[in-house]
């Protein structure tokens, strides 16, 4: 499937600020020193996780929610004008499955009509919950999209043949939020995890899929990576991956359209 290359390996990140603490809590948005912890996203974690990508000459895929590009609209000038690729993350940071269908695409159109004016060219959606509605698919291809990165079934892309679409699997495992998230109400049972183990738990899929010629997808979210610790940690395994032979770097825009393009020798999965 990759030509030369054994396996492919996608940076991603989920620029949702404030609006992923609005989602999970309509009481949410008078609280805020709930909400200061998405705000350290747009005001830190963003400029240091680009500063690292510059750094390491690497391009990256951001899902951006519309209320966040409306919110902060120089910082998705600033990914565009890092030369990465700028994906649909909804308008709020609402579950697609708690929407009426015309709720959903109203979302999805005035998400795309926002991050367009700001000169992004969407192509990819990223569900704010890992999730589909019974309408999504349909949603997204009369919308034009080409690419979706939500569902956990592989570990290479695949289409979603009834719609055209790509998918570019992912997996909570080499998500950042379930071994940093923390939150006042449900998290005080739960370990923080040390970069250190991240790093291992990462380390270790990437490998296991590097062998079996798949994709890695790493999900992040710059208030959660961006912490110097784990910007460290996240310095230090991108290295690692360089240093894998065979391995090709990508966006998920770009994976996604080099399947598009070989799809005869790619699988398909029904609607």
């Amino acid at each position: 499937m990759w030509g030369t290359d054994r396996s492919a390996f996608v940076l991603t990140f989920d620029f949702d600020a404030e609006e992923v603490w609005i989602g999970e809590n309509p009481a949410n948005p008078s609280r805020p020193g709930v909400l200061s912890q998405g705000t350290y996203g747009a005001k830190v974690g963003i400029e240091l996780v680009l500063h690292l990508l510059r750094d390491k000459e690497l391009s990256a895929t951001f899902f951006v929610p519309g209320r966040v590009a409306e919110r902060y609209p120089k910082r998705v000038e600033e990914i565009l004008a890092g030369g990465h690729e700028v994906g649909v993350h909804g308008y709020t940071h609402r579950s697609p499955t708690d929407l009426a269908r015309d709720e959903e695409e109203e979302e999805l159109h005035k998400a795309l009509a926002i991050l367009r004016a700001l000169g992004a060219d969407p192509v990819g959606y990223r569900s704010p919950s890992w999730d589909f509605s019974e309408n999504t698919l349909s949603l997204l291809a009369d919308a034009g999209l080409t690419y979706s990165s939500n569902m956990m079934d592989d570990i290479r892309p695949y289409r979603h043949e009834a719609f055209d679409i790509v998918e570019l699997p992912v997996q909570w495992i080499l998500d950042d939020a379930p071994h940093f998230w923390f939150d006042d109400v449900a998290c005080w049972n739960k370990k923080i995890s040390a970069p250190s183990e991240v790093r291992e738990i990462w380390e270790q899929e990437f490998l296991g899929i590097d062998a079996l010629g798949g994709l890695t997808v790493l999900t992040m979210h710059p208030q959660i990576i961006g912490r110097p610790s784990r910007l460290a940690m996240l310095d230090a395994f991108v290295e690692l991956v360089r240093g894998q032979r065979g391995v090709w770097i990508a966006t998920a825009r770009e994976v996604a359209d080099h399947v598009r393009a070989t799809i005869s020798e790619g699988r398909s999965h029904g609607g």
